[in-house]
């Protein structure tokens, strides 16, 4: 029977979903985010060959998410939210939002890509904790709300980031909360804590951000000669460990900053199938 019950979930889920563009923005607030509501001016990109789809951006004052599902034969009803990194001066969303999406989306795995704000950005007014969590939290309620339309478990839901999405990441898995009840919004009454986090050589300041004892499973993964970023990262999985929540955690000889998921001929270019793996072991 609960097999049946599963089943039908997801035939309501896959039902209701691709109808929607592959790499549609959707905005995360329509009347614009809080902080940026009287923003009138453009966003900085450099264009790629994909005019929907910049290589880059500079300059964001209208957060969102790009939309990228699964061919519907393979979907497993899993999503990431990916937050790309750039070191909050831009988002390096080429490499590491539209290649993660479609190496997910491979895997039957719905993608979001986050489109952030960028608190180190020239003349940017914009924060990490004001503005990108932020961000990060509204996207992840926002797919939670639309599950049933994207054709998404509202409960396998988790949250990747790279670099500096890795310290947007760390944040969203240790500061999220369970929605308000009482919001006129319906997306601010969703939680907007990730089922799973996968923190890619993330980059902060140990000690700033505190693990709680609920933080969701986590999946680290960093190179030993990108020595700041190792360090973040060996102390996070140590916070996490310190709280009792499952975590798993790769450090790669070699591999520098920023290798992403691209091919190479080092062994670091492996961790996406540890990924892989951590997530059927975990069941998701």
């Amino acid at each position: 029977m609960m097999f049946r019950a599963i089943a039908c979930t997801l035939l309501v889920f896959t039902s209701v979903a691709w109808a929607i563009d592959r790499g549609e923005e959707v905005k995360l607030w329509a009347k614009g985010a809080p902080g940026s509501e009287n923003e009138t001016a453009a966003e900085v990109f450099t264009p790629s060959a994909n005019p929907k789809l910049p290589k880059n951006f500079t300059v964001v004052h209208y957060p969102s998410i790009y939309v990228f599902l699964p061919p519907k034969e393979k979907a497993t009803g899993m999503a990431m939210v990916i937050a790309p990194g750039g070191g909050h001066s831009q988002l390096v969303i080429d490499k590491e939002g539209w290649e993660m999406a479609d190496w997910l989306n491979q895997r039957g795995i719905a993608a979001f890509v986050l489109k952030y704000r960028l608190a180190r950005a020239k003349d940017s007014h914009y924060t990490v904790e004001g503005h990108a969590l932020p961000d990060a939290a509204r996207a992840v309620r926002t797919v939670r709300s639309r599950a049933r339309e994207w054709g998404v478990d509202p409960a396998r839901i988790g949250f990747i980031g790279f670099s500096a999405g890795g310290e947007v990441a760390a944040l969203i898995e240790a500061r999220f909360d369970a929605g308000n009840d009482s919001s006129m919004d319906p997306v601010d009454r969703v939680s907007s804590r990730p089922d799973f986090a996968v923190v890619v050589y993330p980059g902060f300041r140990p000690g700033t951000i505190t693990v709680p004892k609920d933080a969701p499973p986590t999946f680290l993964v960093c190179a030993d000669d990108d020595r700041s970023h190792v360090v973040t990262t060996v102390n996070l999985y140590l916070d996490l460990e310190k709280q009792g929540v499952s975590s798993e955690m790769h450090i790669y000889a070699s591999g520098g900053h920023g290798f992403g998921i691209r091919a190479s001929a080092r062994p670091v270019s492996t961790w996406t199938e540890r990924l892989e793996q951590w997530l059927a072991d975990r069941k998701l």
